[in-house]
């Protein structure tokens, strides 16, 4: 499934860097904890990897 928004595909590759050992953990808030804790890489990846050409800062 593709980000829906900029705020959300920037908030899986948060996530996703954590996932992977590149950022610390700690350092994540809102959003992008609970993707950190309730979604996969692959999913996270799936996110991050929207092309943000098009898509809304902001869902409404």
């Amino acid at each position: 499934m593709p980000a829906k928004s900029k705020a959300q595909q920037k908030a899986a590759g948060a996530a996703l860097a954590a996932k992977r050992g590149e950022t610390d953990k700690s350092s994540l808030q809102g959003a992008s904890r609970d993707m950190y804790d309730s979604m996969s890489e692959s999913e996270l990846e799936e996110l991050a990897s929207t092309e943000r050409k098009d898509l809304p800062e902001h869902k409404d």
